[in-house]
């Protein structure tokens, strides 16, 4: 992928797909200010949510522990893996040896983040998508572009074509005759999915939380295909980020009620599904947890940036994001888009390269995405945070040191003085655009006037004729000495 500048002037120049972001993206953040507006607790929801996850994060280590045990008390088997490599090694090993080719997914964020799907066909694997969303992108060759619906940048009757021409050679086809309602699309997804739920024997899944003291794996979703990922086939596998662990019980229940409100916009979520081990005789008889890391210890080694952390992929931040709206996920460049994936993805990859260095950019810092997340994240902090970083890298040597060269002018009286004479001294030679990299930045602004005289120079003029006046001086003292 190019770096975000680059890829945001492409898609930026898509109508249609302008279009169809501002519908969706306008369509969900109204229905999540109608349900988050019913609450009076909602600020006190919030807050707890961000001390639970802050709690975790800081006793990460034990909850893992603690989680490792209870799954392997119910029957499941735990894996650690340290990165997308080790993921990917284990998963396929997993799936080889239950004898099966096939495997069906129910949406994981986590297996598209190591690109697992391509690990598995590497290995004569074929991995099919479940949720109609990603059923969608993975029909059309394409990549998720939002966290929430990643074929958010489709419209219906592209939608329609895909399913026509694509849908045969991955099973059932489409009707001939399907058209673009709704229902017609979806009922053609169900007929496809149900012949696939049938007859797989191995799942794959994420999950949005991991409750530690039970080892239970809770999964939410609104169409019920992941309630048939989860009961149906013989062994299930899950992939699961080391931060979407939850203490107990009590602290999941927080957190079902910030979901789906920041999410869909619905009081309730559709389809919650938990489980925990197997159970003789009923769903799964083979359960494995792989708990990933893949750079999220450095993010928690990090102060400011470790707060990414508590995300809880509601999506409320691409939502109500004006560039995210009128650039669409695939500009980011990954799994994870929108203001979440500028602070993200930088942390778990790196700012060595240019596509991650410049998403701590991808932002107009307006913090609207800080009022509605639903753990508050000060996304802006930590994107400033970001280009502090990026900024200290040897590829930015010039803007270090245009910062080091207007501190030191800065620092001295003297120095700024002479600084400011000089050019006013020739103000009239001004340039009204910036040349080379930084004519980006004047390209949509304009410089400001420099003005004949400092202020400065200005005040020590009119204070020194001030003090000559002594008419003035003398009024001021004669009134105080009658009030006296």
């Amino acid at each position: 992928m190019p770096p975000f500048p680059e890829a945001a002037k492409s898609a930026t120049g898509d109508s249609q797909l302008r279009h169809n972001l501002r519908k969706a993206t306008r369509t969900i953040r109204d229905k999540r200010a109608g349900v988050v507006g019913e609450l009076d607790d909602w600020s006190d929801l919030r807050a707890a949510g961000k001390a639970i996850k802050d709690r975790t994060l800081r006793h990460l280590d034990g909850y893992l522990e603690q989680l490792e045990e209870a799954v392997t008390a119910a029957g499941g088997r735990v894996h650690w893996a340290a990165d997308a490599g080790e993921a990917n090694e284990i998963v396929t090993g997993l799936v080889r040896a239950t004898g099966e080719s096939d495997v069906v997914k129910v949406k994981s964020m986590a297996t598209q983040e190591i690109e697992l799907n391509e690990a598995l066909a590497q290995a004569g694997i074929t991995a099919y998508e479940t949720d109609l969303a990603e059923l969608i992108v993975q029909l059309s060759d394409d990549l998720p572009s939002h966290i929430l619906v990643p074929a958010i940048h489709r419209n219906r009757a592209e939608i329609r074509e895909i399913f026509r021409d694509r849908m045969a050679a991955w099973g059932v086809p489409a009707p001939e005759a399907l058209s673009d309602d709704p229902r017609a699309l979806a009922e053609a997804a169900r007929v496809h999915l149900r012949e696939r739920f049938l007859r797989t024997k191995v799942a794959i899944s994420g999950a949005n939380f991991a409750v530690a003291d039970t080892g239970t794996m809770v999964v939410l979703e609104s169409e019920g295909n992941g309630r048939m990922c989860l009961t149906l086939p013989e062994t299930l596998i899950s992939v699961v980020g080391i931060e979407k662990i939850v203490p107990t019980w009590s602290d999941l229940e927080v957190f079902l009620q910030l979901l789906p409100r920041s999410s869909t916009g619905e009081r309730m979520n559709p389809y919650t599904s938990t489980w925990s081990g197997v159970t003789p005789g009923d769903g799964p008889q083979e359960f494995h947890l792989v708990l990933l890391d893949n750079g999220r210890s450095d993010v928690l080694a990090d102060e400011v940036g470790r707060q990414a952390l508590r995300c809880i992929r509601c999506s409320a931040c691409l939502n109500i994001c004006p560039v995210y709206e009128r650039a669409g996920g695939h500009a980011y460049g990954s799994v994870y888009p929108g203001p979440i994936g500028a602070i993200l993805t930088p942390q778990l990859r790196g700012t060595a390269s240019e596509p991650e260095a410049s998403l701590p950019y991808a932002s107009s810092l307006c913090g609207a995405c800080y009022e509605v997340c639903p753990v508050a994240i000060d996304i802006p902090e930590v994107l400033v945070h970001l280009r502090e970083e990026v900024a200290s890298s040897a590829g930015h040597r010039a803007e270090k040191a245009a910062m080091g060269a207007a501190g030191w002018v800065l620092g001295g009286e003297r120095r700024l003085g002479a600084v400011q004479r000089a050019t006013s001294a020739v103000r009239s030679l001004a340039p009204r655009r910036m040349p080379g990299p930084a004519a980006a930045w004047t390209d949509t602004r304009d410089i400001p006037d420099i003005p004949a005289e400092s202020f400065r120079s200005w005040w020590r003029r009119e204070g020194a004729a001030e003090d000559a006046d002594g008419g003035a001086g003398g009024e001021r003292g004669g009134q105080e000495g009658g009030r006296r």
